[in-house]
C-alpha cells in the first residue's frame, strides 16, 4: 500500500517537472537578461534567486551532495521553469483555460495526501525535481494549467499522448508568437520539440514509459 501511494506521488510530481523550454534566438543582447518572452524579461538576479533558493533546501537534507550533483545544470532548469510559466499563462488565456487559487489548494492537499504528509511532499519535489518548498505551488500551477489546457484543446488527460501534443502544439504556437529569446550562455531552443537540446520533459517521458510497459506486458499475454 505504502509503495502504491508513493509511485501514485512520483508520477503526480513527474507531471510538473516543467523544464524543457529555452530559447536561442538570441541575436540581439538583452544585458542583464537570461531571457525575454515577448515584452517580459526575465533577470538574471531573478534567475539566481531561483536557484539558491534551491541550493539552500539541498544544502538542509542529509542528501545534499548528491541532490547538489544531479542538478549541476540548475541554472538552464530554473530558467526553463521561467519561460515555461509565461508561455503556458498564455497558451492557457488564448484558450480559455482558467486556474484559480482553489485548484491549487485542491491539488496540493490531494498530493499531500498521497505522500503522507507535507514534509515527506516537500522532500520528493526537492529529490525528483529540485523544486524548493517556496516553489511548489508555482509547480502545481503549471500541472494544473497544462491539464486544465489539455482538456480544452484536446478533451484528453495531460498524461496520454493525445493531451500532451495538444499542449505541445499550443505552446510551439504561443512561444513564436510572442518570441523568446534567452542569453546563449543557457542553452539552445528546439521550438519543435519545446526542449532545451536533449533535455526531455519528465511528464512525456513518463508517459512515453508507460506505453512501453503496456506494450510489453500486451506481447508477453499474447505469447501465453
Amino acid at each position: 500500500m505504502h509503495r502504491r501511494r508513493r509511485t501514485a506521488l512520483s508520477v503526480s510530481v513527474a507531471l510538473v517537472a516543467a523544464a524543457p523550454l529555452l530559447a536561442a534566438c538570441g541575436s540581439q543582447p538583452h544585458p542583464g537578461a537570461a531571457a525575454v518572452v515577448g515584452k517580459d524579461r526575465i533577470t538574471v538576479a531573478a534567475l539566481q534567486t531561483q536557484v539558491n533558493d534551491v541550493r539552500a533546501a539541498q544544502n538542509k537534507s542529509p542528501q545534499a551532495a548528491e541532490l547538489i550533483r544531479s542538478s549541476n545544470n540548475l541554472s538552464g532548469m530554473k530558467l526553463g521553469t521561467m519561460i515555461f510559466d509565461r508561455v503556458l499563462a498564455k497558451a492557457a488565456s488564448d484558450a480559455g483555460a482558467k486556474v484559480t487559487r482553489k485548484d491549487i489548494q485542491d491539488a496540493r492537499a490531494q498530493l499531500v495526501k498521497q505522500a503522507g504528509s507535507e514534509q515527506r511532499l516537500q522532500q520528493v519535489y526537492l529529490q525528483q525535481n529540485g523544486i524548493a518548498p517556496g516553489q511548489i505551488d508555482q509547480a502545481l500551477q503549471e500541472q494544473v494549467t497544462a491539464s486544465k489546457l489539455a482538456a480544452k484543446l484536446g478533451g484528453a488527460s495531460l498524461s496520454t499522448p493525445q493531451g500532451q501534443s495538444a499542449v505541445l502544439q499550443a505552446m510551439m504556437k504561443t512561444s513564436r508568437a510572442m518570441g523568446v529569446d534567452v542569453n546563449p550562455r543557457y542553452g539552445v531552443w528546439d521550438a519543435k520539440k519545446s526542449q532545451l537540446g536533449a533535455y526531455k520533459t519528465p511528464w512525456i517521458t513518463e508517459v512515453t514509459k508507460e506505453q512501453s510497459a503496456q506494450s510489453a506486458g500486451t506481447g508477453v499475454s499474447a505469447a501465453g
